[in-house]
């Protein structure tokens, strides 16, 4: 029996096949193997029906998608950035740049004059003291699997957020800064708005702080996320800002219009 070759299968045959394809091989191998395949593998309804497959998009989907092909990668690449957000391993992943009065300290919620958090799932948070308290981390976007084209030419959004909470019987001060940076650190881009003061006999209810970065200069490499605070009474013990459930997510913005085109990943 005669070999046929797989391109003579129907076109239609083909891209079901490419489906089932893990993305990156499909870029950095399959379309390298000729101009059919190259065709096939850049073809809109391919990057779709996988966004269908793997459920990032339903059919009744009515959002314009700029690019089939980044929209389809920023799915499977999004995720929560930051280790450790709502202190369930202590303080394991963050960096502690400022440890005053009694240090950092991990508590249960919802915590001695404290409110119950919004989302139930979160059990815990980061309590600071009567001295400044601040902690950190610098995610490395490489790493994370987002590559330098998709960054400096689509530039996807990205999203912060992060919560907070003061003792009701305490005031505190609480504050956030986040950078984004390149390869040697540069401050590309920033968030910082001024202190947060809360005055003692509060409502103790969580805050939720939010900032989304778009077209941000190209060449962003790392974010550096900080935050904490310290109490307003200089009590000893821990009375300063609760903090928890932060998040650092890059996100697919669906009503840009990027570059027509999309180098391997």
């Amino acid at each position: 029996m005669a070999l046929v070759s797989i391109n003579q299968l129907p076109e239609n045959i083909l891209l079901e096949v490419f489906t089932h394809v893990p993305a990156r091989q499909l870029l950095q191998n399959c379309r390298l193997v000729c101009c059919l395949w190259r065709d096939l593998i850049d073809l809109v309804s391919l990057w779709k029906h996988k966004c269908l497959r793997e459920g990032y998009v339903t059919e009744d989907w009515d959002q314009p998608v700029a690019d089939w092909k980044v929209f389809y990668f920023l799915c499977s690449l999004r995720r929560n950035l930051l280790r450790n957000p709502c202190a369930e391993e202590d303080m394991r992943s963050w960096k502690i740049d400022s440890n005053g009065g009694d240090q950092w300290k991990v508590e249960s919620l919802p915590g001695a004059h404290g409110t119950d958090f919004p989302d139930s799932k979160v059990k815990k948070y980061f309590v600071t003291s009567y001295d400044m308290c601040l902690k950190s981390q610098l995610i490395d976007l490489k790493a994370e699997g987002y590559w330098e084209e998709l960054l400096d030419k689509f530039r996807p959004d990205i999203v912060v957020k992060d919560w907070f909470a003061a003792r009701a019987d305490c005031g505190c001060t609480y504050r956030i800064r986040v950078h984004l940076a390149s390869a040697d650190y540069l401050v590309l881009a920033s968030f910082e708005p001024p202190p947060v003061t809360i005055h003692q006999w509060n409502d103790a209810k969580w805050t939720e702080v939010s900032h989304t970065f778009s077209d941000y200069p190209p060449g962003v490499r790392h974010i550096l996320f900080q935050h904490g605070g310290k109490d307003t009474q200089f009590w000893a013990g821990w009375y300063g800002p609760r903090v928890t459930n932060s998040s650092v997510v890059i996100s697919h913005r669906v009503t840009r219009n990027p570059p027509p085109a999309m180098a391997q990943p």
